[in-house]
């Protein structure tokens, strides 16, 4: 099997966790950094929030009812129990980003991989 060949069937899994946790704690770090001024109360900071949150859940919603390319190939019930068990590995694991979708992804390949899709 050549690079390429093995990469066109994995790409979008690697791009699904490059592109759902390096933005999101690339912004974190740098809120950190420059809001230690800013109220954490403050009505800037509350719709920053909501506008941030708005964005992940429109991006993770299309993501699962609308896929494109491999990812396709799985069925609805196969990506949404992933994004549920990605959201409960989130909210019960040190609420971090990337072990929810480490192991959103996780439950995603396995249960492709024994429906013969993957």
């Amino acid at each position: 099997m050549t690079y390429a060949a093995w990469m066109e069937g994995w790409w979008p899994f690697i791009f699904i966790l490059i592109a759902g946790a390096l933005p999101t704690e690339i912004w974190r770090w740098l809120g950190i950094f420059l809001s230690k001024n800013i109220a954490e109360d403050s009505e800037l900071l509350i719709f920053v929030r909501s506008v941030a949150n708005a964005l992940i859940a429109g991006l993770l919603t299309k993501l699962v009812l609308f896929p494109t390319g491999v990812l396709d190939a799985a069925p609805l019930g196969l990506r949404i129990g992933a994004a549920l068990t990605g959201f409960a590995a989130f909210y019960f694991i040190r609420k971090s980003i990337l072990i929810g979708i480490l192991i959103g992804e996780i439950i995603l390949l396995f249960g492709g991989y024994f429906l013969g899709i993957f």
